[in-house]
């Protein structure tokens, strides 16, 4: 089986583009002569003929047109390519990072924002989505690294590690147009006061209903919401109490001005990178882990692997 020579491709593709090889010869700064003897040497190892002679031009076969287009295909893919690397040198290392719609938009900014800030230019790109779509990205390497409220679920079939980040109490806030004159006491003050939900897809879901039948806590849920955000917006016009990871509780009082009712310290909001790789070698990874665990909630645990 012949061997591509991609000099040889090049050649034939300017003398194919110029239509004869005299002109091809001065836009490529080469002698006729040897343009035509590396055509020759480009058939004889195709086995086909490239070119006929009409009159003082060259005319393509119809081999060669379809090496034409082939050729046309390889040149422009080369183009692309060398223009995605001088972007990327330009830009910066591309870091690709999913973040699961059920964790809290500041805390996933937190987490992600001081990879900008390191000494190699990054260029961030972000994806959020539920847990399974990204998971499926992060298999096919779409996704350098995902943050979720939980680690790999057990009936997916994708190979992973969960790198346990931290986790934190949650705090209960409400509009000042919610509270009022409200006199009752934090946890009672909830029962029976409009609360606006995570969704049932969000793993703090599960955690507040079991703290609030603990405590016989009967809320009027009037809203569940998988954005995060979504649900802070409802919570600062007053539509129903909320909850939000204390660790981030001073941003939300001053970003949607509201108060802070009370402290669950029993109710976890927890917070996981998924990678596909065992040990975090990747430095943007390795660096987003340390803050989360150094700064952010201040408790790392053992890593745990999931396939």
């Amino acid at each position: 089986m012949a061997s591509l020579n991609y000099k040889h491709l090049r050649y034939f593709w300017m003398v194919a583009k110029a239509g004869s090889i005299a002109r091809a010869s001065e836009q490529l700064h080469l002698t006729p002569q040897s343009i035509s003897g590396q055509l020759s040497e480009f058939e004889a190892a195709l086995g086909i003929e490239l070119f006929r002679r009409v009159g003082r031009g060259l005319e393509l076969t119809e081999s060669g047109q379809r090496m034409l287009g082939y050729a046309e295909q390889i040149f422009a893919l080369g183009d692309e390519m060398l223009e995605s690397v001088t972007d990327e040198s330009a830009q910066g290392t591309p870091f690709r990072v999913g973040i699961a719609d059920s964790v809290p938009k500041m805390v996933a900014y937190r987490l992600v924002e001081p990879s900008l800030r390191l000494e190699e230019p990054v260029r961030l790109i972000c994806r959020e989505g539920r847990l399974a779509t990204l998971l499926a990205d992060l298999a096919v390497h779409r996704l350098d690294m995902l943050i979720a409220d939980r680690p790999m679920p057990e009936n997916l079939n994708v190979r992973g590690y969960d790198h346990f980040l931290g986790e934190s109490g949650v705090t209960v806030f409400g509009a000042r147009s919610l509270l009022g004159r409200a006199t009752r006491p934090f946890p009672q003050i909830i029962d029976g006061a409009p609360f606006l939900l995570p969704g049932a897809d969000v793993a703090l879901h599960a955690r507040l209903m079991r703290w609030f039948e603990a405590q016989r806590l009967r809320p009027r849920i009037v809203g569940e919401f998988d954005d995060s955000a979504l649900l802070m917006a409802f919570a600062q016009v007053g539509a129903g109490l909320c909850v939000a990871p204390t660790a981030i509780e001073q941003h939300i009082v001053e970003q949607h001005h509201v108060q802070v009712v009370g402290r669950i310290d029993a109710v976890r909001e927890q917070i996981f990178a998924i990678t596909t790789e065992r040990r975090l070698t990747h430095p943007i990874t390795a660096a987003i882990c340390q803050l989360a665990q150094d700064d952010i909630f201040g408790n790392g645990v053992p890593r745990r692997k999931k396939k």
